[in-house]
């Protein structure tokens, strides 16, 4: 008995942290170690990405995904449509590989990437990075799956999910690094993508939307599995 409740105690102790909590870790450790002025100016960047309209503007549960062919960091071309074919897509932006919240996203959906699988649907991510950059980020993270690279944001654009920085955020990264290098000189330093998250069905609609100002938060893994496995309706 004792060897048994013993057993359920350490059971009970042994929590999975969920994307949202290691986001919120990653963010409370960020405001303790950065300048304070410094987090004022992007949480008032992110407000500026809210008040944008940016939200409403996106694509929506029940619209048409835009088709479009774009190249992984091997050079292959993948085309959505084609990619239907086999099942549903869960796509998904990211930021770049500089971006911290990012890599802690990506390798959570890496984490539940089996279990996609076996609902039948397939994951595919979209950055502006450049392939050379997108296909370091893939390695550093042990990807499994597609990374694409949205160049000049052409497809965030289409799916109204690009946006602009402020200035003063855009000076502020500048002093950090240079998006040029990642992204290349024609998408400029200014623009982004929002982390999206979308599921679309073999029909070529959205079924499933995660949409947010705040690029520290993101779509939990484990809500898109749940919603991959429900019986369709």
């Amino acid at each position: 008995m004792r060897l048994f409740l013993a057993s359920l105690l350490l059971l009970g102790s042994v929590h999975a942290e969920t994307l949202a909590e290691k986001l919120e870790a990653r963010s409370a450790e960020a405001d303790k170690q950065g300048d304070p002025a410094v987090r004022r100016e992007f949480a008032k960047g992110i407000e500026a990405v809210a008040a944008s309209g940016i939200l409403d503007r996106a694509l929506q549960v029940g619209d048409t995904a835009p088709d479009f062919t774009l190249k992984n960091a091997l050079g292959q071309e993948v085309q959505l449509s084609k990619e239907l074919t086999q099942g549903p897509v869960v796509l998904t932006w990211y930021r770049g590989g500089w971006c911290p919240y990012c890599n802690i996203a990506l390798a959570a959906l890496q984490e539940k990437l089996p279990e996609i699988r076996r609902a039948g649907a397939q994951l595919i991510a979209l950055t502006p990075e450049l392939p050379d950059k997108s296909l370091s980020t893939a390695e550093k993270n042990h990807l499994e799956f597609q990374v694409l690279t949205d160049l000049n944001h052409q497809v965030a654009k289409t799916y109204g999910i690009a946006f602009e920085l402020t200035p003063t955020v855009r000076e502020l990264y500048q002093k950090f690094f240079d998006l040029t290098e990642f992204n290349g000189a024609e998408a400029g330093h200014a623009t982004l993508p929002l982390a999206a998250t979308y599921i679309i069905g073999q029909d070529g609609k959205i079924q499933w939307a995660f949409l947010d100002a705040d690029y520290r938060k993101r779509a939990e893994p484990a809500d898109i599995v749940a919603f991959l496995k429900k019986p369709a309706e």
